[in-house]
This record gives C-alpha cells, structure tokens and sequence, in this order.
C-alpha cells in the first residue's frame, strides 16, 4: 500500500508538541508563557486551529529555540494551506478501492480541470499568493486515479454542477469535454440527476463515501461552516442511504453524456 508523507504543517504541530514536552512545559504552562489559554495551545497542537507567525514567535521565546519555529513557518509551512482534516482525507481517498461522491454545487476535485478548480479556488476567496499552490495540491491528488489498480470512482453530479458558469465559458467548455473523456473510461462511472427530478434529498449537501482495503468505509462531508470525516457506523449507514437516493434519481450513462454534450455546446 502507498504510504503518504506528512506535510510541512503536520510536522510543525509534531515539532511543536515534541518541543515542548521536551522542555517539560504543560499546555496551560506554555499558555502562561506565550499569553494563551491551554485549550488555545491545545486547538493549534491538534491542528484545530491554524498557528499564526505571531504565536511561532511567542514560543520561540517561551522555549528557547530561537526562531526555529518562525523560520519553520517561513521557509516551510505558510504556503501549506490544507488544514488537517483534509490531509486524512486524503490519505483515506489514496487508500480507497472505491469512491461514491455526490455533488450538487461543483466538479468533484478528482475531475476538474486546471483553470476549472482555479476558478473554484478564486470564487472561494483563496488569497492570490495561495492560490497556485492550491491549485497544483488538487491537481497532485488526481494522481490517484492513474493508481495500478485504481480506484472505481462513481460519481453523481447535480446537472446544475454543468450548467452554472464557473470561470469563464472556455474554462467550462474545457471541463465539460473533460467529464466526458472520464465518464468513458472503464473505472469511473458518471452520472447526472436531471433538473427535471426537482427538489430532492441529495440537495441538502455534498459527500464522499469510502471504501477502504480492510472492508471498512469512511465518509466525508462539508458545509460553510465545517468539515468532516465520517467513521461512525450510524453516519456511515445515514451516508449509504443518502448515496443510494441520489443514485436512484440520476440518469443512465447515455443520457448523462447526452446532457453533457448539449451543456458543452452551451460554453462554446
């Protein structure tokens, strides 16, 4: 199985943590130290909460290490933007020897395109001096798909998801002939719920449902306010049910890529 290095972030907060054990610190003690509470210090250790320059800095000189830890931030971490839930997903999406993912609202990160998931990126407010890294992060997950053996990806899309400009009409052009070209290839299976099918259950959120080597599925939801992985048995089932819906309404390969083709034309 292919193992997944820990990024500069992950090993700031391992740094942290060892660092100040190291100096014989508990949280609320170095809380003390740097003007924080200890469930501040905690929040920024588990990855929680972001750490800032200013609270690097500040524990810099509660533990001596000098500008260790800014330098950390510098020359390592700042551009890493992906918080920690993110990085675990991804790790379980690498795992996966299958993916169920349901959108309403965009192209799933595994099949954009490069100027689709910019635009994704900008129409999120990704500060500019971020946004190529975050770019090139998601276009480096879809190396997955290019596994041996792959996953098998069953997607299903909200037709909406192809008729609402996101970027420019080349850009939706582009990412349309590309859903094509993936929906004809032996391990992903795309499928679209038609406007036709009106309100229906799928509308109340996005997720992802992963099935894992030792028989085992984790799921993945977001909203604005949040993210998470799922790994209960009760919100795993909640999950399954709500995938067996959206994939019940949605249309059969051909009249997807009907819808497709018509959408296409539309963008160009």
């Amino acid at each position: 199985m292919e193992t997944v290095g820990i990024s500069p972030s992950e090993y700031l907060l391992r740094e942290l943590r060892r660092r100040r054990t190291s100096a014989g610190l508990t949280q609320a003690q170095l809380g003390e130290r740097v003007f924080c509470s200890d469930s501040q210090v905690s929040a920024i250790e588990t990855g929680a909460k972001p750490p800032t320059l200013a609270y690097l800095t500040a524990v810099d000189g509660a533990l001596g290490t000098e500008d260790y830890f800014a330098t950390l931030w510098n020359e390592l971490v700042k551009g890493d933007a992906a918080p920690i839930w993110l990085r675990e997903w991804i790790e379980i999406e690498r795992e996966a020897t299958a993916l169920r993912w349901y959108e309403h609202a965009f192209v799933p990160g595994l099949l954009q395109t490069e100027g689709y998931a910019r635009a994704t990126f900008r129409a999120a407010r990704v500060p500019t001096s971020e946004l190529d890294q975050r770019v090139a992060a998601r276009m480096e997950r879809q190396a997955v798909l290019a596994r041996d053996p792959g996953p098998q990806l069953f997607v299903v899309l909200d037709e909406m998801v192809v008729r609402r400009a996101c970027g420019d009409a080349r850009v939706m052009a582009e990412q349309l002939e590309h859903l094509m070209t993936c929906a004809e290839q032996p391990h992903i299976q795309l499928h679209i719920v038609p406007t036709s099918a009106g309100m229906y259950s799928g509308l109340a959120g996005a997720f992802i449902l992963a099935d894992l080597p030792d028989g085992s599925r984790a799921g993945y939801v977001d909203n604005q306010l949040a993210a998470q992985i799922v790994e209960q048995p009760a919100g795993i089932a909640s999950l399954g049910l709500s995938w067996d819906a959206v994939r019940g309404g949605a249309l059969p390969l051909g009249m997807t890529l009907d819808i497709l083709k018509e959408a296409a034309k539309t963008w160009t």
